[in-house]
């Protein structure tokens, strides 16, 4: 089988600008990649597609496993996509630490949206990164807006790890719950609850519009507890069901609400000037921590100064100093 020909700079660009979806996908494995060529291809191509950036609104979704994300996204990505919108799916899928291993099985499970014209699901392997959330979701949501997707979802894999990362990436953080308030308020990390700008409780039909409706009422008491959002915002319960499509419209009439107020009140642009300088932080920490880990005198001696912090001999600490001190030489 013949090797896939290398794209150019421009191709790239051209490709993406006039939304061309096999060069989008193309785009996307080169940054995700970690070879070095296709690093510095994907830097170039990165640069030109900025000024094309930045023109949607990023939802992050997150909420514990069963609580029926995948039928939610589904349903409200159809309900936006007949709004009119494009809409990009950015769903990670948690690597194996073992194996390094993902299953990329989302276009399985969202089959509808997956046909659907302007829609666009893309999968991504989370790698080592903790939590589940691709080390690369940034890049991939600069080259979906450059693409001309003007709406985004970034789901997480909802292990509570990986929110305070999406939350540093998207504009509207929504928590999907269920009813059985009492129980679940139990479970669920404080710090979440107070990250969420929206408290959705799906799968509110049937037999289960009463504890729903009872679920809504203690969520809400709940977000009255936590302090004032820095937003301005007050966080929203509401109830849908993904499968009957219903309270769909009054969760996009709320999102539209939220942006409204924040870019009336200047925090939704402030918002998005911190989360670039983050991100910049975060590149600067983990390309640090690619290159000490590539020097080769590093690789050298890695191996016996772990067997000596394994065994008690040396102190973490004093290796950690003893291999920095080492690196900086270089």
């Amino acid at each position: 089988m013949n090797k896939k020909r290398r794209l150019s700079q421009e191709e790239y660009v051209n490709g993406i600008l006039s939304g061309d979806r096999l060069i989008l996908s193309r785009a996307i494995t080169l940054v995700e990649s970690t070879n070095s060529d296709d690093m510095s291809m994907a830097e170039k191509v990165l640069a030109q597609l900025i000024p094309h950036s930045g023109n949607s609104i990023r939802i992050g979704i997150t909420g514990v496993p069963g609580v029926g994300k995948s039928t939610f996204i589904e349903a409200f990505g159809t309900h936006v996509t007949n709004l009119g919108r494009k809409l990009a799916v950015l769903t990670i899928d948690p690597s194996s630490q073992l194996t390094k291993g993902s299953i990329l099985g989302d276009k399985t499970r969202m089959e509808e949206l997956s046909r659907n014209p302007n829609a666009f699901i893309r999968p991504s392997a989370s790698g080592t990164t903790l939590g589940g959330v691709s080390n690369k979701t940034r890049e991939v949501i600069l080259l979906c807006e450059a693409a001309g997707f003007d709406t985004l979802f970034v789901e997480t894999v909802g292990v509570g790890q990986s929110e305070t990362l999406v939350k540093g990436m998207v504009d509207f953080f929504l928590l999907l719950m269920l009813s059985g308030a009492g129980d679940e308020l139990q479970g669920i990390k404080k710090g979440i609850m107070e990250m969420a700008d929206a408290v959705v409780i799906n799968k509110a039909d049937g037999d289960n519009i009463k504890p729903s409706k009872r679920a809504k009422a203690e969520y809400q008491n709940a977000l009255h507890l936590f302090p004032a959002a820095e937003s301005g915002w007050v966080p929203t319960v509401k109830l849908c069901s993904s499968l009957q499509n219903t309270g769909l419209e009054e969760i996009w009439e709320m999102i539209e609400k939220y942006l409204a107020q924040t870019r009336g009140n200047g925090f939704f642009e402030e918002n998005r000037k911190r989360q670039q300088v983050n991100w910049m932080h975060e590149h600067i920490t983990s390309l640090l921590k690619a290159q000490f880990y590539e020097n080769a005198e590093i690789k050298t001696v890695i191996p016996g100064i772990l067997k000596k912090v394994e065994s008690g001999e040396l102190p973490a600490l004093n290796a950690a100093n003893q291999l920095l001190s080492m690196f900086r030489r270089k």
